[in-house]
């Protein structure tokens, strides 16, 4: 599974993408994660570095308000590069690769969905957006889908991407230590202990359900289910 994000901020997914999981995954080759910073796609001047104003890509948008919006055409060149890497890495890369947009109004990411894409799909782009929103003519020129993360706007795309390839990344085998650890294949509670049995604290004891401590894995399996279904109710 090869992950491609364009994002202004590549350092920002440093710190969770360098620890536990997700780092081994990376290590192992299970997964693969590679940056396009559209300010790398700005026009680049002859013979000379390009100085802080000329990496902007960012303008006031068209019909006034506050905020700047990303310009299309840096984002555009990003996601050609992207899509040119999937190309190496996949034979059919039209029916193996997806672009994901992310925007509060889009279809609602779930586990369901990074199941269907680890199954599916070997390249995913990943576009973030920052500031008032990328230039909307991007959708234009690439088929690409519309997801949130949840019904909340935040700063930048780079955290909803950060959501996505977790949830993703954990449905490609190997990935996990044990892949039947996952909790939305098997019977599982959103509530778990461990030891010690009882533990005390400002004089009060707090012990684990008893069904835990029966050895009965039939028992233990409905309390399981029960909790999980209280939960959702």
């Amino acid at each position: 599974m090869n992950f491609h994000i364009i994002t202004l901020f590549p350092e920002s997914f440093s710190s969770y993408l360098g620890e536990s999981i997700l780092k081994r995954a990376i290590e192992d080759k299970k997964i693969a994660v590679k940056f396009y910073n559209p300010r790398d796609f700005a026009v680049q001047p002859k013979n000379r570095p390009q100085t802080y104003s000329e990496r902007r890509v960012d303008d006031k948008p068209y019909g006034g308000g506050p905020g700047m919006v990303i310009e299309a055409l840096p984002v555009v060149k990003a996601i050609e590069s992207a899509i040119k890497t999937s190309k190496l890495k996949t034979k059919n890369y039209k029916l193996s690769t997806k672009i994901l947009w992310f925007t509060p109004d889009g279809k609602q990411f779930d586990t369901a969905t990074a199941k269907k894409f680890s199954d599916t799909v070997k390249n995913i782009i990943l576009v973030c957006g920052r500031y008032e929103g990328i230039d909307a003519r991007v959708k234009k020129v690439f088929k690409m889908e519309e997801v949130s993360v949840g019904p909340f706007v935040l700063t930048g795309g780079e955290l909803p991407a950060m959501l996505v390839i977790d949830c993703i990344a954990r449905q490609v085998e190997g990935v996990l230590g044990d892949f039947a650890s996952r909790e939305e294949a098997r019977v599982s509670s959103p509530d778990t202990y461990t030891r010690p049995e009882t533990i005390v604290y400002k004089n009060k004891k707090y012990k684990v359900p008893k069904v835990l401590l029966s050895g009965d894995h039939k028992k233990i399996d409905e309390w399981r289910m029960e909790m999980r279904n209280k939960k959702t109710r």
